[in-house]
């Protein structure tokens, strides 16, 4: 690894290619209006995935005659329930697309472990279910995927010809660790927050074991030969959103694919929502114009147009933590500290239990203010742990609703220094207090000694989790 402390977060400014500095308007043609006045059934359906495992799914179909292009929602990171989708899901289909949605599997997908691949056949057994009925279309049926989904739909479109389009909704193109990274740069500058706090969160995730946060999704890009809708959104604050654009260019010209759309839409977030609420204005029109005009709409005369986006930093890459940091060494840290400070009381109460008093085995002048002082330590310790639980959860509340965030981000963030510095203190001057009282002739029990260990020992490993996630740190 070659360091004992990472280098610090430090993005660098984006160098942003003349191309998107200022681009040309979206063509009018892909947001004229769509007639949605079309009557639908609607069919509730299960696909079955490789594994057996049973999702279920709900088809929505135009009631006019003939064949229509169809499309497959692939969700995006957590759950994904199919009512997410149900409004789009039932415009398009009103306007002549046959659309998907299926319940996101949970077997074989959590939080810490997520296979691509995996929820790519997913997908094709999706689509292949859509293919497989009279009034779809087989030559324009194709993969709708937001977020994550769209690290999966690109593995499934470059697997199977059976994939005629992929629509990319707000797809990151660079690795899951650099997302967020710089998702979480972004909301931090919104909040305010010292720069010390950056420094917590990224070594914290640096030392995040999850299999899936490095993984590189350009190889998927190269191989997609299908002709390509991508959907950016110039207030999603959770993807660098330049540099994702930039990046599948370049991954589909190395793979000599030059059929693709790239759209910014103005004041458009990361679901394509104005502030999370209706969908941006021009989103689902040019979503439907753009399936519905296939295979003509698959080379446009401009291929990247829209709102003109404006990317501050460069998305960063976190260093994977070195050993002695990793997410099993803190855990194991933790641990040892709590036993640490049970270790004292438990001590205590055995000698209780067999009858002998720990004042008979301590000098009773020296041991009660060191007892206090390790008691006093304890709950510096529990409380700072608790604190730093805390402002996390509350910078997770804040990137929800952040009026008024920036003070209380301040607070916290002062408290948790606050108490990394007085169990500092606490830690210096009861080893003092232990050592003078050696040096005056205590000689500390059996019990004693266990409690001696535990909160020092405890106290120390605590110290030294948060020296490196810099609560000791200049600037502050």
């Amino acid at each position: 690894m070659g360091y004992i402390l990472p280098p610090p977060f430090d993005p660098t400014p984006l160098r942003v290619d003349p191309v998107f500095r200022t681009l040309p308007p979206q063509p009018q043609a892909e947001t004229r209006p769509v007639a949605t006045g079309g009557r639908i059934t609607t069919q509730d359906v299960t696909v079955t995935a490789g594994d057996g495992t049973a999702m279920g799914a709900t088809i929505r179909a135009p009631v006019a005659p003939g064949r229509h292009p169809a499309l497959v929602f692939v969700q995006g990171a957590g759950p994904g329930l199919r009512g997410e989708f149900t409004t789009q899901a039932e415009w398009l289909a009103r306007a002549g697309i046959v659309t998907l949605v299926y319940d996101k599997r949970s077997v074989g997908y959590d939080f810490r472990h997520r296979d691509f691949d995996l929820l790519a056949d997913d997908a094709l057994r999706a689509l292949a279910l859509l293919r497989a009925r009279a009034d779809v279309d087989p030559a324009r049926a194709g993969l709708w995927g937001v977020s994550e989904g769209s690290w999966v739909v690109p593995i499934a479109a470059a697997r199977s010809s059976d994939v005629s389009f992929a629509v990319l909704v707000s797809a990151p193109n660079v690795s899951p660790m650099r997302q967020v990274t710089w998702a979480l740069g972004e909301q931090l500058d919104r909040l305010h927050a010292p720069s010390g706090v950056r420094e917590l969160l990224i070594r914290a995730m640096g030392a995040v074991d999850m299999n899936f946060l490095r993984y590189d999704g350009l190889p998927a890009l190269r191989r997609v030969h299908q002709p390509v809708l991508a959907l950016y959104g110039t207030r999603d604050p959770s993807i660098p959103f330049v540099e994702s654009s930039r990046a599948l260019t370049g991954a589909l010209a190395d793979g000599g694919n030059l059929d693709y759309t790239i759209r910014y839409l103005d004041r458009a977030d990361h679901g394509m929502r104005i502030h999370g609420g209706p969908f941006a204005p021009g989103y689902l029109q040019t979503l439907a114009n753009w399936v519905r005009g296939l295979p003509e709409t698959a080379r446009p005369a401009v291929r990247i147009a829209g709102a003109t986006p404006v990317q501050r930093f460069e998305a960063s890459d976190v260093p994977a933590a070195p050993w002695y940091a990793g997410s099993t060494v803190v855990g194991l840290t933790l641990c040892l500290a709590a036993a640490g400070y049970v270790a004292g009381p438990v001590a205590e109460m055995v000698v209780r239990l067999r009858g002998r008093s720990p004042a008979a085995e301590a000098n009773a002048r020296v041991w009660p203010p060191i007892r206090r002082r390790f008691r006093r330590m304890a709950w510096t310790g529990l409380g700072l742990l608790a604190s730093v639980v805390a402002f996390i959860t509350l910078l997770v509340l804040f990137s929800v609703n952040q009026a008024g965030a920036w003070p209380a981000v301040l607070a916290g963030w002062l408290v948790i220094r606050i108490l990394a510095l007085l169990m500092l203190l606490q830690e210096v001057t009861a080893v003092a207090a232990v050592v003078s009282g050696v040096r005056e002739g205590w000689r500390p029990g059996r019990s004693q000694q266990v409690a001696i260990a535990g909160v020092l020992g405890g106290t120390g490993l605590l110290l030294v989790a948060a020296a490196y996630y810099g609560l000791f740190a200049l600037p502050w």
